[in-house]
């Protein structure tokens, strides 16, 4: 077997781990059932992590690194709306891409919320979406050169909250049009609250007439 950095053998053993949770679900992952999937030896997983929930954290945290398409500059010319549509397609486009590692984040954060000692893998979790949703916001400011109107923690859990129900209102119909609808509002939505960083300066009045 290749002698694997600790970096390469956690990335090995999370890939292992959503394969299994794809294909049994969350409560039949054990970490005898990820270390097999791996082909690795079970003194590799307690190298690699502290517990399942450092697992359950990587895992989760691995899916949504996947979904975030990086948020791309725009043509001079293109509307607020346009801009914003843009990039949340692009973030919609990999959620459709990978239907049932989302599945995975929902199971995820069920499971932990129902197991002694791993209620705060979900909160962690869920506080690693808020943040994501925070970094994503101020990346959209920057890339458009816009300032939001609402308090950025107020809209990031908005956001995550609007993202989060769609994603699994999507998962559960499969109703591709209905989606994008309600995607295309949210964009729609945060166009109304955001505004040039900064303004062109007001003409200055003219001065007054020599009398």
């Amino acid at each position: 077997m290749a002698r694997l950095s600790a970096d390469d053998r956690r990335e090995q053993l999370v890939e292992a781990a959503i394969r299994v949770m794809i294909r049994d679900g969350v409560a039949k992952t054990t970490t005898r059932a990820v270390v097999a999937e791996a082909e690795v030896p079970l003194g590799a997983f307690h190298y690699c992590f502290r517990s399942k929930e450092e697992l359950l954290q990587s895992v989760t945290e691995r899916i949504m690194e996947r979904s975030l398409a990086p948020v791309r500059a725009v043509p001079e010319g293109t509307t607020p709306y346009e801009a914003i549509r843009a990039n949340l397609h692009l973030y919609w486009d990999r959620v459709r891409s990978r239907p049932d590692e989302h599945q995975v984040t929902y199971e995820l954060t069920q499971y932990a919320l129902r197991q002694p000692g791993l209620a705060e893998a979900a909160r962690r979790q869920y506080r690693h979406y808020l943040a994501t949703s925070s970094d994503y916001l101020e990346a959209t400011a920057r890339t458009l050169g816009i300032r939001w109107t609402v308090d950025l923690p107020v809209l990031a859990r908005h956001g995550l909250s609007v993202l989060d129900g769609l994603t699994l209102s999507w998962l559960i119909d499969r109703d591709d049009e209905a989606a994008t609808a309600a995607l295309d509002e949210f964009a729609r939505y945060l166009a109304s609250v955001a505004e040039p960083a900064n303004p062109a300066p007001a003409n200055p009045a003219p001065p007054n007439a020599a009398s």
